[in-house]
């Protein structure tokens, strides 16, 4: 029980060691938020909230994060998205650009692209400000020789810019650097020279797990094996991948990975897991094949941690508001401020419509629903979701319209985003039990009438046949 002072500091120090700072500076965001994410794995597009910069009525912000390697995070705000390599045991003093709002076309537009920027810091050497310059210096030289380099495929000139690069970014910087950099240039190589994926794609092997959520890894291994199980069965000689898909043969697919593109051990293992969560949204293959090869051992069961969460985030995926899943439940305010759950009432079907009530098509969908009301309010509960707009406005149209719908307000686009609304309107149908009716709910002027009475009177019919017996 007694343990000496020193003996006691140097069983803590790794703890306080592993401790990254991070403070910011700059009037323009006094009062806001920003939250960085990190990328769970290199796969399933899936995010996690990594720490949060809250900043003062000055624009001051401080954070402390908790690592013991060099992660990568990011994040979205304005009309930008900030990427961040964040070291164990440093401090960093954040330079923000200055703070632009989306437009009302960009916050209307379901494709918008952040503008991506690398951060860079006060002092300067950090590995942050080494991206960005090699990045600044990368982007310079291909914009200045284009033309010889993306439509001549020049290799004297690229040869030249590779020159430039080393000389200007040698390869005695850090590992991450270095790696960012390997990645970057193949990356660049392979649109040159339109390099098929099998001609580098060895280079893989050498990269540890830890750099796979990188931006860099994740970006080129997104290229590189993006749809290639589709591709290889619809290739000379094909059949023969179609056929072990069909019959789940795993171990077949495995071997096939390996030797097209001289890859082994983990990363074999990564890229079939790649190769079949493209295939599963190709439309070519058997989706319930795919699901039961991505449940096996090989992945679900897997001693490398990412690929294990990769295993359970896609497998998320597949099963994530399809047919007889159980939808999130949806808690806001609606307009008078008191809170609604969308399932609170296991007697009625719920349609959920989650819409923008600033654009003239949502409205005007929004109207109907008056119509479904009165035809359907006896079997049917209408949620409308509404992304966040001016309140006075939200409540002046549903006044005016009399629509006999609960009406919630998505403030943080919380549910939104928990739905994957990319586009407005878009629709659901869920049972009493709050589970998805069927795979796709209409918009209430594109037929939802037409379908819900049809399903509804074969539902009915159903359970009452199934009472009689």
């Amino acid at each position: 029980m007694r343990i000496s002072p020193i003996v006691l500091l140097f069983l803590l120090f790794p703890f306080f060691a592993s401790s990254s700072t991070i403070r910011c500076s700059n009037a323009e965001y006094a009062g806001k938020k920003l939250d960085f994410f990190r990328l769970a794995d290199p796969i399933s597009g899936h995010k996690d909230l990594a720490f949060s910069l809250n900043f003062d009525q000055t624009g001051k912000c401080s954070a402390t994060i908790e690592t013991s390697k060099t992660i990568y995070t990011f994040c979205d705000f304005g009309i930008y998205r900030g990427m961040l390599l964040i070291e164990p045991n440093t401090t960093l003093q954040l330079k923000l650009p200055p703070f632009r709002e989306k437009s009302f076309a960009s916050q209307k537009n379901p494709y918008f692209t952040p503008a991506a920027f690398w951060f860079i810091t006060e002092s300067k050497d950090q590995v942050n400000d080494q991206v960005n310059g090699f990045e600044q210096q990368l982007n310079l030289q291909t914009d200045k020789h284009f033309n010889e380099l993306f439509f001549q495929q020049s290799k004297v000139i690229y040869d030249s810019v590779l020159v430039l690069l080393n000389d200007a970014f040698p390869e005695t910087t850090p590992k991450t650097f270095s790696l960012h950099k390997k990645l970057k240039i193949q990356h660049i190589k392979s649109d040159i020279f339109r390099l098929k994926p099998e001609a580098y794609s060895q280079l893989f092997n050498d990269i540890e797990s830890e750099y796979w959520t990188h931006e860099t890894f994740v970006a080129l291994f997104e290229k590189t094996f993006d749809n290639q199980l589709s591709f290889s069965a619809k290739a000379i000689g094909g059949k023969k991948v179609s056929d072990a898909v069909g019959k789940k043969e795993l171990t077949w697919l495995l071997n096939f990975v390996k030797g097209k593109y001289n890859v082994s051990g983990e990363m074999a293992e990564l890229v079939l897991l790649k190769l079949l969560h493209d295939g599963f949204y190709s439309g070519y293959f058997s989706k319930d094949a795919i699901k039961e090869m991505v449940g096996a051992n090989l992945f679900a069961q897997n001693t490398n941690s990412v690929i294990k969460v990769a295993t359970k985030n896609i497998r998320h995926k597949f099963t994530f508001l399809e047919k007889g899943s159980l939808a999130p439940e949806i808690c806001l305010n609606d307009l008078s401020g008191q809170e609604q759950c969308t399932n609170r009432n296991n007697e009625k079907f719920k349609y959920l419509v989650f819409a923008d009530a600033e654009t003239i098509v949502c409205q005007e969908h929004l109207k109907y629903l008056s119509r479904i009301h009165e035809l359907f309010n006896k079997h049917l509960d209408i949620f409308v979701v509404l992304r966040n707009t001016d309140k006075k406005e939200i409540e002046k149209f549903f006044a005016a319209n009399k629509i006999p719908v609960t009406t919630l307000i998505d403030k943080g686009n919380t549910y939104i985003s928990e739905y994957k609304i990319r586009s407005f309107p878009l629709c659901f149908l869920l049972d009493e039990k709050h589970q998805v009716a069927f795979t796709s709910a209409n918009a209430p002027l594109d037929g939802f009438e037409q379908q819900f009475g049809t399903y509804l009177r074969s539902e009915l019919f159903m359970r009452q046949r199934n009472q009689a017996r």
